[in-house]
């Protein structure tokens, strides 16, 4: 075999007293991908970063050894060196592009600067470089695309601009660091087919790092699965799904939803809570040319009965969570008509319009960003309680913080810790204890499990389920994943830009899908 385009060799990572990174070796090979797969926290990202140079943590000791094709070792490396290739033979693609990418220039800028740097091209060379680029990774109208900033593109465009920026001086090695993680299905698949067509043009070897064994699948030949630091297993793709040899790889494998697995318990026929009638959204935003209209949402209609989930699901873009925003009165509504229990949900005001408010909870994607980094869990628990006067004194109030904690099975002694202090999640179970503190009839959970390991996933997904057979809990449950929708619900809502494609009980609508966009979605899940 031809000499690996990295090889990494007993790695170790130490920060003070701790070893993040123990003993990890593996190698990738020139047309070839290596999945590395673990929960968060078992050192996946530090041993890239680590392998690569980019590791900058205070206190860090990396030892071992991590060699470049060309006999180039990175690790111990002198910033010249490194300069030399990152960028140039090491192209970067991480989890998060809205973090990744400047905001401050527009997407060509950001392409040439390495072309620039590294290939020391003209300023017209590094313009027609970067329109190929552009067109290359298929985002739309690549020529106005160009002089776009990063708040203008969707979240899979960003993704596609930072595996533009990444490949732009074609590059031997690609480091994916869970490039699909928060995106919808559909564009995950886009995403993985195209750094497959872009490895067959260039013959990239990828590093491909994901805590979901389902998307490893589809892209990489060997896997390393990685625990606590350790590698416990390192096989061929094809072993580890057919024969896993450790316990810890079964519980990846088994702790993934599956798209033809269980439903949630039937539940006999009852009233409606929530009826929407003909909801439309519009917003006005600017572009380039003046002001224009986005018609987000246009004349949608549902209903969910008490009790059930409904699973509202559909690509970004298609108006999921612009529908939650209309319903807790974060977006006003152009047009149309929701009620709860009868009740005029869109246009309540004053004491009356917050009474009605408190039976709608809201459970966000990212638990980190949706709690108070500067307030203890208690507080933030608290926080409905004194809003809406549901408990009279401290005492009582941290009386009933402590039966929230318990009810998402956390210690009462979690109300002391900051959000900085827990788990993903830990954090989001916090988020649902929250929602609950106002005792909501109706609780909307928006990418509620998204960004959470599949392990963690399945946790939180028992927990909902859980609570909503105790506390006969209705659900808006919105997502990307059919596989996640498919758990949980009793009834499913497919969307696209903005309209109902379809909307029938979640047997009906898995076992025979009616709408070829319905299919598509089903047949993008790993």
């Amino acid at each position: 075999m031809s000499e690996p385009v990295l090889a990494v060799d007993e790695l170790r990572v130490r920060i003070g007293a701790r070893t993040i990174v123990d003993g990890v070796s593996f190698a990738v090979h020139r047309d070839q991908t290596v999945g590395i797969v673990g929960e968060t926290g078992t050192g996946k990202s530090m041993t890239v970063l680590a392998a690569t140079g980019l590791l900058d943590a205070p206190g860090a000791r990396v030892s071992g050894r991590s060699t470049l094709s060309g006999g180039v070792q990175l690790v111990g490396a002198s910033p010249r060196v490194l300069r030399s290739v990152h960028g140039a033979r090491i192209g970067f693609v991480f989890q998060d592009p809205g973090t990744s990418l400047n905001p401050l220039l527009t997407l060509e800028r950001q392409i040439t600067e390495s072309l620039e740097t590294h290939r020391r091209m003209t300023r017209r060379e590094t313009e027609r470089r970067a329109l190929e680029l552009v067109e290359a990774v298929g985002l739309p109208d690549p020529r106005m695309r160009l002089h776009a900033y990063p708040h203008q593109l969707s979240g899979g465009q960003k993704q596609r601009a930072m595996i533009a920026i990444a490949l732009a001086c074609e590059p031997e090695l690609l480091i994916a660091d869970e490039p699909t993680t928060a995106l919808d299905v559909t564009t995950q698949a886009q995403i993985v087919e195209l750094v497959r067509q872009l490895q067959r043009d260039f013959g990239t070897a990828v590093v491909w790092i994901s805590h979901d064994l389902g998307v490893i699948g589809q892209v990489a030949q060997e896997v390393t699965v990685l625990h606590d630091g350790v590698v416990v297993e390192q096989a061929p793709i094809g072993e580890v799904f057919d024969r896993p040899q450790q316990a810890y790889t079964r519980e990846l494998l088994a702790a993934r939803p599956m798209i033809d697995g269980p439903g949630p318990p039937a539940v006999p026929d009852a009233a409606p809570l929530l009826v929407v009638e003909d909801l439309d959204v519009r917003f006005s935003v600017s572009t380039p040319v003046g002001r224009s209209t986005v018609h987000a949402v246009k004349g949608v209609s549902f209903e969910i009965r008490r009790g059930t989930t409904l699973g509202l699901v559909g690509e970004s873009g298609s108006g999921k969570s612009t529908i939650a925003g209309a319903l807790t009165g974060l977006v006003q509504p152009h047009a149309g008509r929701a009620t709860l229990d009868g009740a005029d949900v869109l246009h309540a005001k004053g004491s009356s319009g917050r009474s009605l408010r408190r039976r709608i909870g809201l459970v966000f994607q990212d638990p980190f960003s949706s709690l108070n980094p500067r307030a203890r869990v208690g507080t933030s628990i608290a926080e409905p309680l004194t809003v809406h006067r549901l408990v009279d004194g401290a005492g009582a109030r941290r009386d009933r913080v402590s039966e929230l904690l318990e009810l998402v099975d956390l210690a009462p002694e979690f109300a002391q810790r900051y959000p900085h202090e827990l788990s993903g999640g830990q954090r989001q179970r916090v988020s649902i204890a929250r929602a609950l503190a106002a005792e909501p009839d109706l609780l909307i959970l928006d990418e509620a499990t998204a960004a959470l390991d599949v392990s963690v996933q399945a946790r939180i997904l028992e927990l909902l389920g859980r609570l909503q057979g105790e506390l006969g809990l209705t659900y808006l449950l919105i997502g990307h994943d059919l596989a996640v929708i498919r758990r949980l619900s009793h009834d499913v809502l497919v969307m696209r830009d903005g309209e109902v494609v379809e909307n029938r009980s979640a047997g009906e609508l898995f076992a025979a899908p009616e709408q070829d966009y319905t299919r598509e979605l089903l047949a993008a899940v790993p």
